[in-house]
């Protein structure tokens, strides 16, 4: 078979010693079955992937402050302590936080159960005014039981309570690699020496992570600080705990704004009626379309390079896959099987056009400025395995 057969997919004919390719079709089909035990074993190991790559990405985040303290002159020892603190200190203070949050909320919404019946019966009352059936109602008004939302709180009180084993493992995990990561420059090299598409793709999905990362974070405090006063003067309770709810959503793509706007608008219904709740739906809103819509994308720009349609697609998918933690780490996660399974493969432009929002087109002159490594395979360039081993990544 030659190089240009082989290129285009084009089968040779059949003589001693060879082999038939197998049909296209059979390959997709054996790709499907592969992906379906590939993610069968993902969710099976949720409890473990999940923190395991939470862990990888807050050291891929902060990996960068250990080597500027290492360039200051500072031992490799204590770079990789101070970076181990503060992922620590950012790790404990955020669950502390949470956990304390959960508890005020289970404290202050039974105090709201006559509030909420009163709203309920008033509510029927306009809808059995349009034609709807009385007995419809009443069991709608039945199943309203505001006890059950205050267990509910409870139980959930528990479960975070319960997340101090969780949060011990994570601690060790980030200990761990922190420790592994100062000798990444190493391995990577050896990869390089072998495999360069690979270890440029791993430097892409560390940097779209990073910017990623900062980005979300720098506007989710803005996020939170606005919507933590705006709620105050509207006489909101609990306005600091909703702040961080919406600081903690806005690392959920598409609806996070949504899940952060629910409780303090039915909070706001509760305590000040149907103008205080409209007015936080209408505040949310105001400051989500302008700095989660307009100004943020300009910041982020095309450097993660999935569009909104994966994105919600991806959010979906991660947090069915491994649990809530998914639907937060959903662009890494992401990011990452795109770097493995289409940014190593010089021939994947085709899946990189589509699941980016603002595709490149590239000439065959533009090799190595897809994060994934070269823009055309090795044959067509007219470059061995030799030259390409050889090359630097970046």
């Amino acid at each position: 078979m030659t190089d240009t057969a082989r290129s285009h997919g084009v089968a040779a004919s059949e003589g001693p010693g060879t082999r038939p390719a197998l049909p296209r079709g059979l390959i997709v089909l054996l790709g499907l079955a592969a992906a379906v035990v590939t993610a069968a074993g993902v969710r099976a190991m949720a409890w473990l992937v999940g923190p395991l790559f939470l862990a990888l990405v807050l050291v891929i985040a902060v990996a960068p402050v250990r080597d500027r303290l290492t360039r200051r002159g500072l031992p490799g020892w204590l770079s990789t302590l101070v970076l181990v603190l503060a992922v620590y200190a950012v790790l404990l203070v955020m669950s502390g936080v949470v956990v304390v949050s959960v508890a005020r909320l289970a404290t202050v919404v039974p105090q709201y159960a006559d509030q909420a019946q009163r709203l309920v019966t008033s509510a029927t009352d306009t809808l059995q005014q349009f034609g709807v059936g009385p007995a419809q109602l009443r069991a709608a008004e039945d199943s309203l039981d505001w006890g059950n939302v205050a267990a509910l709180l409870g139980s959930v009180l528990e479960g975070a309570a319960g997340l101090a084993a969780t949060l011990v493992f994570l601690l060790a995990l980030v200990l761990f690699l922190t420790v592994d990561a100062s000798g990444i420059g190493a391995r990577l090299a050896a990869i390089g020496d072998d495999r360069p598409q690979i270890v440029t793709a791993l430097h892409g999905f560390a940097a779209n992570t990073r910017t990623y990362l900062m980005v979300t974070t720098v506007f989710g405090l803005v996020v939170a600080v606005l919507d933590s006063v705006a709620l105050l003067l509207l006489g909101v309770p609990l306005a600091i705990t909703w702040g961080v709810l919406s600081f903690i959503t806005n690392f959920i793509p598409n609806i996070g704004f949504v899940l952060g706007l629910v409780p303090p608008a039915v909070l706001g219904l509760l305590e000040g009626g149907w103008g205080t709740a409209v007015a936080v739906i209408v505040v949310y809103g105001v400051l989500n379309f302008v700095i989660q819509s307009l100004i943020q994308p300009r910041f982020i720009g095309n450097s993660v390079g999935l569009s909104v349609t994966v994105s919600f697609v991806s959010l979906v998918f991660w947090a069915w896959l491994i649990g809530p933690l998914g639907a937060v780490l959903a662009i890494p996660l992401t990011l990452l099987a795109k770097a493995l399974l289409v940014d190593v493969d010089p021939r994947a432009g085709w899946a990189d056009a589509l699941l980016r929002d603002h595709p490149e087109r590239l000439s065959p002159d533009d090799d190595g400025r897809r994060a994934g490594g070269p823009a055309r395979p090795a044959d067509e360039a007219g470059a061995g395995s030799g030259t390409a081993a050889g090359a630097t990544p970046t």
